[in-house]
């Protein structure tokens, strides 16, 4: 069994208004970058194989913790939200009613418009795991929402319909175990980062 911890990135300014990303390619803004230049990895999780996402609100996650030399990983990219990327939830809803709903129904195939659904984005991600379990490193990978909640559905069974069965804290590492063949097990959720030490020198 191989471990394997992943993490969202920090906030951007889309984030913060609440707006979809999917792959528009947002960095950090100020306040992302200054939360997490005040956090470390915790000691279990320093000595692991670094991955992250292409998108630079991943790689400038990892320059933030000073994760030095993650290798990129496209296949943890965020799910693409195609003609929805820079809108508001909220209001998608408002605005095509029914037909929202209908789609939000659909669960793991929920699709937007030229976007990938949650289950092509784990048909994606599936190999990637598989060959993390092949390479048997324990593996800490900075990846999106998007991502991360297809790991955690595959790992508990859930169909995306209804409310998860763990509420998931977006700023903490989800933690996994990924049997021989990459198939997730929970193994911890909702690790925090720690603070850094009073005085310690900033990355």
């Amino acid at each position: 069994m191989t471990l394997l911890a992943l993490l969202r990135h920090g906030e951007t300014a889309w984030s913060a208004e609440r707006r979809i990303q999917g792959r528009t390619d947002v960095p950090l803004n100020a306040v992302g970058r200054a939360a997490l230049a005040g956090r470390s990895l915790p000691d279990d999780f320093l000595g692991m194989r670094h991955v992250t996402s292409p998108l630079q609100r991943c790689t400038g996650t990892a320059q933030a913790l000073n994760l030095k030399g993650a290798a990129l990983e496209p296949r943890i990219a965020e799910m693409s939200w195609g003609q929805w990327e820079g809108q508001h939830l909220s209001e998608l809803r408002q605005q095509l009613g029914d037909a929202m709903r209908a789609n939000e129904a659909r669960g793991l195939d929920f699709m937007p418009p030229q976007g990938e659904s949650p289950r092509q984005v784990l048909l994606r991600v599936e190999p990637w795991l598989a060959d993390v379990a092949a390479q048997g490193l324990p593996t800490l990978a900075i990846s999106h929402r998007g991502v991360i909640r297809v790991i955690f559905a595959q790992a508990c069974g859930w169909d995306m319909l209804g409310r998860p069965p763990v509420k998931i804290d977006w700023s903490a590492l989800q933690v996994f175990r990924l049997d021989p063949s990459g198939r997730p097990s929970v193994e911890r959720l909702n690790v925090p980062l720690d603070p850094l030490p009073y005085g310690a020198p900033v990355p």
